[in-house]
């Protein structure tokens, strides 16, 4: 058994599911003993400077090709009127293999001075490098990716170095011509010539987002040749009030056309449907997505998409602010949701907590979605603030039991890793054993690497990574169709995720007690579909290129 020493365990209360006997989900950190030795900076120097709450985002992604998944974390320079620091504020780790990670932050190029925070990877020219776009509080970053892990900057070459308050990210084909396109969340207008003091209870505190004006997201059309056109206004997503924080691309509907959830801070959350010919139309009231179960605004932060019911239909779930609960969102078909925050069971144990990432995973291999939750209190002092109050606060895993419940645990001391005031968050199988990782980027303090050792039993496995030829190389978009055991379970490819983050571009499907396959389409971002399942090998990764090109390890 591996030591437990300085270890994060979690294990989730055997509970009696369809799929789910004596199922438990087990992390451990391995930050340290890795080698991801980076501590996250907001910039602070004591003056409590609006951005500081933002935090850093998180990234697993092959760097260089060598087709192990690669970890970038992304931190903040010294706001102004603070010191200097020294170093970069965001670093690149190299898979070594083995469960090893190097630091290749210099000669990467990806450690450029720019307060980072969300980021998004995505190969822009389909050349087989997987480039990186960094949100920063200033002028945006796009590393082009020139092959064995050599990337730069070249934002403002081709125009998508907005100098917004940028936040989350997602690459996405909006308009189905075989490139990616680039959404890109923005929060506040704030800066020096507007910082504010502000106080609560007398105290001195963060300002809160409703203190400044919304800024504008962007949507940016790849039109190919290395250059995008910012189409903000002409696609129908310009909003001049929205506080934008998450964002997350799925075809909710299933009419092949890819679609936009965007969480927004102390505004509506936003729910794109894609119209065709690159517009967009907001449908998030009508949807029931854009308000809490009273009807009441939200401090939307963290979302993502995950048929959490496997019923085939791409739920969405949000993070918000303590006393508000998280929301999960079922999706009905027809257009329309309903919000099953407490009827699931996720809604009472976020109350307390302020949430930020969420990431959809079958963690436990059982064939349901799990859902991940990482926490933080935006005041750094909330304890003199606010009676029980803490800006360190617990990560939430919340397992899912069949029927569309949930059981949760925490992720806190008691396990033995204390709480931190967590932010963005990737998941990925880092370590090609079959089970999704987690990597959190945590305010001021160390990251985890949680690396998954949940006991499977006789549960079994099998992971898809596709690659486009008409598509996008990456295959941002597609959706796979899984039927075994005579359950169903859908997926996407998702070029942005969770808050700030970027996960694995890998679809990892958990089979529970199932022993074969009885069918996996897969339909390519372009429409095409294709039959897939004699490339599966229980166990292994499939490579399947769209037209048939497959094989396994």
């Amino acid at each position: 058994m591996r030591r437990r020493r300085a270890a994060l365990l979690v294990l989730i209360a055997v509970i009696a599911g369809p799929r789910a006997s004596r199922a438990q989900i087990v992390f451990t950190d391995v930050a340290e003993r890795s080698g991801v030795r980076f501590r996250h900076s907001d910039g602070s120097c004591g003056k409590r400077l609006f951005a500081e709450q933002v935090g850093g985002g998180a990234a697993f992604f092959d760097a260089d090709g060598d087709g192990r998944l690669d970890l970038y974390l992304t931190g903040g320079v010294p706001l102004p009127g603070c010191p200097p620091a020294v170093g970069p504020g965001s670093m690149l780790f190299r898979n070594e293999g083995g469960g090893a990670f190097a630091d290749r932050t210099a000669e990467s190029g990806l450690g450029e001075p720019g307060y980072a925070t969300g980021v998004a990877a995505g190969d822009i020219e389909s050349d087989g490098d997987t480039d990186l776009f960094v949100a920063c509080y200033g002028p945006d970053r796009l590393y082009r990716n020139g092959g064995g892990g050599k990337f730069r900057d070249i934002a403002a070459d081709v125009g998508v170095a907005d100098p917004s308050f940028g936040a989350s990210a997602t690459f996405l084909d909006i308009d189905a011509d075989g490139d990616l396109d680039l959404y890109v969340t923005n929060y506040v207008a704030v800066g020096p010539a507007n910082e504010r003091a502000c106080f609560r209870m007398q105290i001195p505190a963060y300002c809160l987002p409703q203190d400044y004006p919304g800024e504008p997201d962007r949507l940016y059309r790849n039109d190919g040749g290395g250059r995008f056109t910012d189409v903000t206004e002409e696609s129908g997503v310009r909003s001049e009030r929205a506080r934008g924080l998450g964002v997350a691309a799925c075809d909710y509907d299933g009419d092949g056309r890819i679609d936009l959830f965007v969480a927004n801070d102390t505004t509506d959350n936003e729910l794109f449907h894609n119209e065709g010919g690159g517009k967009l139309a907001e449908r998030g009231l009508s949807a029931g997505v854009a308000l809490g179960e009273d009807g009441a605004l939200q401090n939307g932060m963290g979302t993502d998409w995950g048929d959490h019911d496997g019923d085939g239909l791409f739920d969405v779930v949000v993070t918000n602010f303590e006393t508000q609960a998280n929301s999960l969102y079922r999706n009905l078909g027809d257009g329309f949701f309903a919000d099953v925050s407490w009827a699931s069971g996720i809604g009472e144990p976020g109350y307390p907590y302020v949430g930020w990432a969420a990431i959809f995973s079958d963690f436990d291999l059982d064939g349901l979605l799990d859902l991940f939750i990482a926490n933080g209190h935006v005041f750094d002092n909330a304890r003199e603030i606010q009676e029980g109050a803490s800006w360190e606060q617990p990560c939430l895993v919340h397992r899912n039991a069949g029927g569309g419940k949930f059981t949760t645990a925490k992720l806190g001391a008691a396990e033995g890793c204390a709480p931190r005031s967590s932010r963005g968050a990737a998941a990925g199988d880092y370590d090609d054993d079959g089970d999704v990782d987690l990597a959190v980027n945590n305010l001021r303090a160390p990251p985890y690497l949680l690396r998954n050792d949940s006991p499977r039993g006789s549960r079994s496995w099998f992971g898809v990574e596709l690659r486009g030829t008409r598509s996008n190389r990456l295959a941002i978009g597609a959706r796979l169709t899984l039927r075994a055991g005579g359950a169903l379970q859908v997926r996407e490819v998702k070029g942005g995720s969770g808050y700030l983050g970027q996960n694995d571009f890998r679809v990892v499907f958990g089979l529970g007690e199932a022993a074969r396959i009885e069918r996996l389409e897969v339909r390519w971002p372009g429409g095409a579909t294709e039959d897939i399942t004699g490339a599966v090998k229980l166990g292994a990764y499939a490579k399947v290129s769209e037209g048939g090109l497959r094989d396994s390890r």
